[in-house]
This record gives C-alpha cells, sequence and structure tokens, in this order.
C-alpha cells in the first residue's frame, strides 16, 4: 500500500509543479504559485521522508480550501464547470474561476491526505 501512496505523492508532486509553471502568464501569479508552490513542498518533504509537523500540511490546505470557497461564494456558480476544458486559453471570468475553484479544491483534499500521513507518523512514502 505504502507503493501505491508514494506513487501518487510523485504524481502530485509533477501536477503542483506543472501547475506553479503555468501561471508564469497569469494575470496575478505570486499568490497562484506560493499556493501551489506551498503544496509541492509539502510533497516533496515527505517524499524525501522529512519529517514536518502536521500543521503544516493542514494549514495549506486550509487556505486552499478557504480561498476556494471564496471564489465559489462570490462568482456566478450557475453553469461554471459545462466549458471548463473546452479550451485551453481563458474563454471568460466563470471559467477561470471555476478552474482556479478547482485547483484549490484539489491542493486542499492532498494536504488532507498528506496530513493524514504525517499525522500516521508513517514517515515512509
Amino acid at each position: 500500500m505504502r507503493w501505491i501512496f508514494r506513487w501518487v505523492n510523485w504524481a502530485m508532486v509533477l501536477l503542483f509543479l506543472l501547475a506553479v509553471a503555468v501561471q508564469w502568464n497569469d494575470p496575478d501569479p505570486v499568490r497562484w504559485m506560493a499556493i501551489y508552490g506551498a503544496a509541492l513542498c509539502v510533497c516533496l518533504l515527505v517524499a524525501w521522508r522529512r519529517r514536518l509537523p502536521v500543521a503544516v500540511p493542514i494549514l495549506v490546505g486550509l487556505v486552499a480550501l478557504v480561498w476556494s470557497l471564496a471564489t465559489i461564494a462570490t462568482g456566478p456558480a450557475a453553469n461554471w464547470y459545462s466549458h471548463m476544458f473546452d479550451a485551453w486559453e481563458m474563454q471568460s471570468a466563470t471559467v477561470e474561476q471555476a478552474r482556479e475553484a478547482t485547483g484549490l479544491l484539489i491542493v486542499a483534499v492532498w494536504m488532507f491526505v498528506m496530513a493524514v500521513h504525517v499525522r500516521r507518523g508513517s514517515g515512509e512514502v
């Protein structure tokens, strides 16, 4: 079972690295690079079998979750996801909000998975 977690964690490292890289052309790249970079760092630390306080992935996950919920609450929720993957470029502000909220939810979910892993104290990925 540990090898499955190890592979999924390394896949998330690559996903968060890609997320950081694609933010360069975003109108507000710094905040997005920061949240994806924080998630990337947590994944790398666990992958390299470094000890870290359980509060670290929880904090990153909570920031991402609250930010995602705030994004959802402030935008027009109707039909957000119907055109989310129609094209790579931004089609509208609502499509961008759907993508941003989803990215933040991915960060939140994986950080909570990491927190459970760290809390169990397995130390080994």
